[in-house]
């Protein structure tokens, strides 16, 4: 597992300083779960201060905030965060239904995708941290894709398992969410985040549950 671990390394970072020596502006997006917080670590290893941007939608569960900016501070990263152009006051509807219960495909595409898609035009690289054992969509992924606006997405913890990812938190002593004590594997919005189940297929079966959907759409409409 260590030297799986190794190989994995120097692969992220024969890429990384690849992007360096040509001169390519990146970032990085993060969720801030625990399984996000390799992925960090590893960068900022190698690139110290590069930009990490965090989607903040407005429904995040206050511990993830809590965790972000923690994080933030014991790795000494430079957050900021991103939001979209759509007042929460805005996104409900003549009910008074926020998005996310009428039509949660749009409230992902306001919150998120739309944030993300202001961000691509602004650098050449967006480092994302997606895994193919996550679901299907994503186990089709390589290292690189074509994103829109000419950007380039890289996708450095691809190749890495979920035994991977709790064997480097462990190496290194990284912190665990708060929430995973509790059951949630898998943590976005509060109000389309539910706890693991074993009747689900995977790690983010607790996401939009009940629902046709298992992407917010940073990885199917933001990828080509």
């Amino acid at each position: 597992m260590k030297e799986e671990i190794q190989q994995r390394l120097k692969e992220i970072e024969v890429y990384l300083k690849g992007y360096m020596d040509e001169g390519k502006q990146f970032f990085a997006s993060s969720s801030f779960q625990s399984h996000s917080i390799p992925m960090l670590h590893i960068l900022n290893t190698i690139a110290p201060n590069f930009p990490v941007y965090f989607i903040d939608t407005g429904f995040h569960f206050p511990e993830t905030l809590v965790f972000r900016d923690q994080v933030a501070s014991q790795l000494n990263l430079n957050v900021q965060n991103q939001r979209g152009a759509v007042s929460l006051v805005n996104q409900l509807t003549k009910e008074d239904r926020f998005l996310f219960q009428s039509d949660p495909g749009y409230c992902c595409t306001i919150n998120k995708t739309q944030p993300m898609d202001s961000l691509m035009m602004q650098y050449d690289i967006w480092i994302t941290g997606v895994r193919k054992d996550q679901n299907y969509n994503r186990s089709t992924m390589g290292y690189e894709a074509q994103g829109p606006h000419n950007t380039m997405r890289f996708h450095p913890m691809i190749h890495w398992s979920s035994k991977m990812i709790w064997e480097y938190r462990k190496m290194h002593n990284l912190p665990t969410h708060p929430l995973e004590e509790q059951g949630f594997l898998s943590i976005g919005c509060l109000p389309c985040t539910q706890k693991f189940s074993l009747e689900t297929a995977d790690d983010r079966g607790g996401r939009w549950k009940g629902m046709k959907k298992n992407e917010c759409g940073l990885h199917t409409d933001l990828i080509k």
